[in-house]
């Protein structure tokens, strides 16, 4: 089903103006009526009286539209247009707003009202006091503005099987109201549901961090794709992924981005001991990198400038004494040798 947008309706003020004059009209030809004699005053009298009982259902079809909002308008079950666009409106006071999204609130930007509190009307009935909930009175207005969804965070293995928490906020908006609200049951439960799918498949597909001989793009080659490196990318995957399931309900997903992710509680510990071990590797092949490069500029520079000749072995204790100096974790201790090396 597609879209029909209701356009000539922009004339609210002036139905609005021609009803209560006429509603003003009846009261007079009611009081004129029920004070008149003879046939003529029972007629008007009687039109008067029907009129001032069922006139009020033309106000029924005054509807009030801020910017960003659109209402889906049906006739005894039939759909017979949209709504869009700010402004006064005057329909046809028969046709019904329909959202079946109306009371499902996500704890999403356009669902939060009042900090999230009810609003209630309190009743004296029976001598009793009953909480009426006002919120019942459903809005049943769609709003066409750029949401943002954020579900709670979601614990799913990565590729290598490890515990993931990640939690991903999606911005969204409707772009087809008449499938919005005609093609699925409830659009944003489906929305909400798509978003925890898509993230669930993506996810599984790239390990935590960078990993050797894992391929994340399905090319049959390894790559250096990864949930923490790689977080745009993953990012547009998701959103790409949450896109295509929703299109076939009026829904445009505008961007998505990873707002949590780390290791699950129960292996967190062990995966942070396993990356301290690893930097600490990188970083003593680096200092012996360096250290050895060291090394070997001083033989060099000893050689250049013929200070001293060193024979194998002097040149090997000389190699190992710098490299004690030059990698080890504390100061090193002088030690002076007094008689000859040998």
């Amino acid at each position: 089903m597609k879209e029909k947008e209701m356009r000539g309706h922009k004339n609210g003020m002036a139905a609005l103006i021609l009803i209560t004059v006429s509603y003003i009209v009846a009261i007079a030809l009611l009081i004129y009526g029920g004070s008149s004699e003879g046939p003529v005053g029972s007629i008007i009298f009687t039109v008067a009286i029907i009129y001032v009982c069922v006139g009020w259902v033309l106000y029924l079809g005054l509807k009030v539209l801020k910017p960003g909002e659109a209402l889906v308008l049906t006739l005894f079950g039939k759909y017979v247009g949209t709504l869009k666009g700010d402004g006064f409106f005057f329909v046809n006071p028969f046709c019904i707003a329909v959202n079946p999204a109306a009371d499902t609130k996500l704890g999403q930007s356009g669902d939060i009202t009042d900090n999230g509190k009810s609003k209630f009307a309190t009743a004296l009935t029976g001598g009793g006091n009953v909480a009426i909930d006002t919120s019942s009175m459903k809005n049943k207005k769609i709003s066409l503005k750029v949401m943002t969804l954020s579900n709670s965070k979601q614990k799913v293995n990565d590729i290598l099987g490890n515990p993931v928490e990640i939690a991903v906020a999606v911005m969204w908006k409707v772009t087809d109201t008449a499938k919005a609200v005609f093609s699925v049951d409830n659009y944003k439960e489906y929305l909400s549901l798509q978003c925890d799918t898509a993230v669930r498949n993506v996810v599984k597909l790239y390990p935590y961090d960078v990993t050797e001989n894992v391929d994340t793009t399905g090319d049959g080659q390894a790559d250096d794709g990864s949930l923490r490196g790689s977080t745009e990318l993953v990012a547009n995957r998701i959103m790409e992924e949450i896109q295509n399931k929703v299109s076939d309900a009026g829904i445009e997903i505008v961007d998505a981005r990873i707002t949590y992710l780390a290791y699950a509680p129960e292996i967190a510990a062990a995966m942070l001991q396993r990356q301290q071990a690893a930097a600490v590797v990188d970083a003593r092949k680096l200092i012996v990198d360096g250290a050895v490069g060291m090394v070997e500029l001083a033989l060099e520079r000893l050689n250049e400038k013929e200070l001293v000749q060193l024979d194998e072995e002097r040149k090997a204790a000389m190699v190992s004494n710098l490299l004690v100096v030059l990698c080890g974790n504390h100061d090193a201790q002088p030690i002076v040798n007094s008689g000859s090396l040998y």
